[in-house]
C-alpha cells in the first residue's frame, strides 16, 4: 500500500461564514485513501490560514513541503487545489516539482469525481483547473474593484471612512477641515515634500490623524493615494 501525505486548511472567514471544517475534510480525505489503497502517513493542517500565503510559508505548509523529502512518500491528497494553491501559477509550478520526484496529487472534491495527476488525463485535467480557478479569482477580483469603485463615486461608505470624510449612514460627508488638511498635504508634496517631512509638520503642529493618533510616512502617502484615487474615478464619470 503507497503512502500519503493528507493536507487540510481553513480559513477563518471559512468556518465562521460558511462551516467548512477540518474534520469534515480529514473525513473525506480519510474515506477516499481507504477506496483507492493509500495509507495516510499524517494529516497536516493549516487552520485560520489564507490561500493567498504560499504552501512552504504556511505553517502546516512548511511541514507537508519537508514531509514530503521523505523517499517513501509518493501521494499528496487535498480536498480541491484551492486547500493547497494560491493561484494557477503556484499550482503548476508546485505540481511540476512534484511530478519529476515521482509524487501525485489527488484532489478529492470536484463536483462528485476526484483527480489523480498520475495520469496523462488528471495532469491534463489539473491544467485546465488550475487555469479556470485562476480565471474566476480575476473576475471575482473585477467584480470587487468595480462595486468599490462605484460606492467611492458615489460617497458610499466601502471598508473604512477616509480622512477627509464622515460617514453618515451609508454615504460619506465631506469634512471640511480635513479637506483642507488635505489640501495642504497636496500642495506639500507637490512642492517635492518627502511623506515623512509633511508627517512630521502634522505632527509637529498638532494635527490629529483620522483615528487621533501621530501621523507617519505611510498614513500621508495613503490619504494622498485615496483622494487621487476618487479624483481618478470622478474624472472618469460620465458628463
Amino acid at each position: 500500500m503507497s503512502k500519503a501525505l493528507a493536507y487540510v486548511r481553513v480559513s477563518t472567514e471559512e468556518q465562521a461564514v460558511t462551516g467548512v471544517s477540518l474534520r469534515a475534510q480529514r473525513e473525506r480525505l480519510q474515506a477516499y485513501c481507504v477506496s483507492r489503497g493509500l495509507v495516510i502517513v499524517e494529516v497536516i493542517a493549516d487552520e485560520g490560514v489564507s490561500a493567498s500565503k504560499v504552501l512552504d510559508t504556511r505553517p502546516g505548509g512548511k511541514r507537508l513541503v519537508e514531509a514530503l523529502k521523505r523517499k517513501e512518500i509518493k501521494h499528496v491528497v487535498a480536498l480541491k487545489l484551492d486547500r493547497l494553491f494560491r493561484n494557477a501559477e503556484d499550482a503548476l509550478r508546485t505540481t511540476s516539482a512534484w511530478d519529476r520526484r515521482g509524487l501525485s496529487l489527488h484532489l478529492v472534491d470536484l463536483g462528485g469525481q476526484s483527480l489523480d495527476t498520475a495520469s496523462a488525463v488528471g495532469k491534463m485535467m489539473l491544467t485546465m483547473m488550475a487555469a479556470f480557478a485562476e480565471f474566476e479569482r480575476n473576475l471575482v477580483s473585477e467584480r470587487t474593484s468595480a462595486a468599490l469603485a462605484y460606492k467611492r463615486r458615489h460617497n458610499e461608505v466601502s471598508n473604512h471612512v477616509p480622512f477627509g470624510f464622515n460617514q453618515v449612514g451609508s454615504r460619506l460627508v465631506t469634512n471640511e477641515a480635513e479637506m483642507a488638511i488635505v489640501g495642504e498635504l497636496q500642495a506639500w508634496r507637490a512642492e517635492g515634500a518627502t511623506f515623512r517631512t509633511i508627517a512630521a509638520r502634522l505632527n509637529t503642529q498638532a494635527v490629529p490623524s483620522k483615528k487621533g493618533g501621530e501621523w507617519h510616512a505611510s498614513t500621508v502617502q495613503k490619504v494622498l493615494a485615496v483622494h487621487a484615487r476618487r479624483a481618478g474615478e470622478h474624472n472618469l464619470m460620465p458628463a
